[in-house]
């Protein structure tokens, strides 16, 4: 047991050494040494970050992410020194797993370990106030890229540049989620969904909303400046060097997060991601027509129609003026000859919104009252050869009938698309079903016309 006990022991003060050692070659400027003294700290530790008390997760931390910044690796460093930030921001909790003494940051860590009878404290990082001067420099030409690459369009390199500069400032103290924010649109611009999908969801799970207040002044050069609230409101009692004080809060833009990562999962396929969260952003904005149009998409895409019928019936109750999900609901309707009747007022609701909805004409015609043609005519074909007129006689009347409800919905599909060839092809063949002699010559001549 004692030679266990001291095997720990001695575990433990190697990983400290390894990392003081870093430390020292990371202030020193000594890259390559730094390198050298993590990886072997790295070997002893095994990703397990948590046996060392934080005075010496910062020196880890700090040494990790200045040796990767010098050697050119920047997203990766200043990903390492936010996390010193944390280190200050969270609580620490500390008790022992059998022999070995834990330290775990933040409550999702230490409840994730299962090591019971933690004891909450905190910490105070020591090195911000040196990062803050090492990194300035960094966090200017950061920004500089970020808003170079964004105007050139270059949305990856935007996004990895702007999700950097973010780190930097974090590291240096200055924490501003707005480059997390910029970084996550560009992420998407960039149609990397995947990264802009854990962008947003980081900051939807954060408690992002963009919602933030700026104070700024005029200087006697003309230039407008920016500052805190306590110096602006006292530069604005006593000040004469100052002018023209503004303060101005910026919307929120919590709701937006939410429609934009939803529409991102179902584009990617995550369809049970996307109710998930559609489910959550509707409980913060009960009857936002985006995320319930996106919820029935996604029921839609994934194959789930009863989910997806009950979503449109959902988005047409809040918004009885939703041509789309009129149309949507429609089709889903004229599926099930039980509900055809259904369907046509579904159609017709999307019509009196938009009169000159193509989709829902066509479906009105197509679905409603065409139905499946050709069943129709093998129907008609088997009773005439088996001899039973009267009942092939009426499937035909039936038809007829059916086609002189539907032809005023093509006319106007027609008036709206008047060089559509299959359209005058179908339009043909039914005048020449209702035996309307000089529709048929004029859609030989608009198809003639055509050729």
């Amino acid at each position: 047991m004692l030679s266990a006990a001291m095997a720990v022991a001695t575990l433990s003060f190697a990983q400290k050494k390894e990392v003081q050692e870093a430390y020292k070659a990371a202030e020193a400027g000594n890259v390559a040494e730094a390198n050298r003294q993590i990886a072997a700290a790295d070997r002893l530790l095994n990703g397990q970050l948590y046996q060392l008390e934080p005075a010496v997760q910062e020196q880890y931390y700090y040494a990790k992410g200045m040796a990767l910044l010098k050697s050119g690796k920047a997203v990766e460093g200043s990903e390492y020194l936010a996390k010193i930030n944390d280190l200050g921001k969270s609580k620490i909790y500390t008790g022992k797993n059998g022999k070995t003494k834990v330290y775990y940051v933040g409550k999702a860590a230490a409840d994730q370990s299962g090591v019971a009878n933690l004891k909450e404290e905190t910490y105070q990082p020591t090195t911000v106030a040196k990062l803050s001067a090492a990194l300035n420099p960094m966090v200017q030409k950061a920004s500089a890229d970020a808003m170079a690459a964004y105007e050139a369009k270059n949305y990856a390199t935007a996004a990895a540049k702007f999700a950097e500069l973010n780190n930097l400032l974090k590291a240096a103290g200055q924490p501003d989620q707005l480059y997390e924010y910029y970084s996550a649109i560009s992420y998407a611009l960039a149609e990397d969904k995947e990264a802009a999908i854990a962008a947003y969801n980081a900051l939807i799970n954060s408690g992002y909303t963009g919602v933030r207040t700026t104070y700024t002044a005029t200087d006697k050069s003309g230039q407008v400046q920016s500052f805190d609230r306590a110096s602006w409101e006292l530069m604005k009692k006593t000040s004469k060097d100052y002018t023209d004080f503004k303060s101005e809060t910026a919307p929120s833009v919590e709701k937006e997060l939410y429609e934009t990562n939803a529409a991102l999962m179902v584009d990617a396929g995550k369809y049970d991601d996307a109710i998930a969260l559609i489910d959550k952003g509707l409980a913060k904005f009960p009857g936002n027509a985006k995320l319930t149009e996106l919820k029935g998409l996604a029921y839609f895409k994934s194959g789930n129609d009863d989910k997806f019928m009950e979503s449109l019936k959902q988005a047409v109750a809040k918004n009885p003026q939703d041509a789309l999900s009129w149309y949507n609901l429609g089709v889903l309707q004229s599926r099930n000859p039980k509900t055809l009747n259904e369907a046509e007022a579904s159609f017709n609701r999307a019509l009196e919104i938009d009169p000159n909805n193509v989709q829902a004409l066509q479906a009105m015609f197509f679905n409603v009252y065409m139905g499946d043609d050709g069943a129709v005519i093998a129907e008609y074909d088997k009773a005439r050869k088996a001899g039973k007129m009267d009942e092939a006689n009426k499937i035909l009347a039936d038809r007829k009938a059916r086609f002189t409800k539907g032809l005023p919905y093509l006319e106007r599909w027609y008036k709206l698309q008047p060089d559509d060839r299959e359209l005058i092809s179908t339009l043909r063949s039914v005048y020449q079903t209702l035996g309307k002699t000089d529709k048929v010559n004029e859609m030989k001549s608009a198809e003639a016309r055509l050729k």
